[in-house]
């Protein structure tokens, strides 16, 4: 069955956000494979909004491997700690970067990244078991609205991975 996103014409985020979540939630309402799953996520977030990059990496042991994603080719592993993914990782908190170049030991998959948002999704045992990455090509592009909205999607990935008959 072919899926849809439909959303208002507008450059109002919260707006977006607010008519995009109830959408993220019936496309994945059915579906028991996490994969597909985060797949349409972050394709939807992309088309919504056309941020650069979109993906989410998954945590195998003391490394992120990266998972579905949406944009351009991206970096594969990344470290414990390192970078704003690896960061997000240690501290399991969500970090917001206006301006990546600014940021202590940011890893630039790619120069066109400006700014950076990354939040953690928790296992029922509060462990990180991704990281949410969300990269615009223009400086200070994420807002307070992009925290909420985007930490209230990473609690919707937390559901769907805790439904799932085993981790990936």
């Amino acid at each position: 069955m072919a899926e849809s996103i439909i959303v208002t014409e507008t450059t109002d985020r919260k707006t977006l956000y607010r008519e995009l979540y109830p959408q993220l939630e019936s496309l994945t309402l059915n579906e028991t494979d996490l994969i597909a799953n985060l797949a349409n996520i972050v394709g939807a977030l992309r088309q919504t909004f056309q941020f650069f990059w979109v993906g989410v990496y998954f945590v195998k042991g003391e490394e992120l491997v990266l998972g579905p994603f949406q944009g351009p080719v991206a970096c594969t592993r990344i470290s414990f700690g390192k970078g704003v993914c690896g960061s997000s990782w240690k501290r399991k908190e969500t970090i917001l970067v206006p301006d990546v170049e600014k940021f202590p030991g940011h890893i630039a998959c790619s120069s066109e990244s400006k700014s950076e948002i990354v939040i953690p999704a928790l296992d029922d045992s509060e462990n990180v078991f991704l990281v949410l990455d969300v990269d615009s090509d223009r400086l200070d592009d994420f807002s307070e609205t992009d925290q909420i909205e985007l930490e209230n999607i990473a609690r919707l990935i937390e559901k769907l991975w805790n439904k799932q008959p085993s981790s990936v």
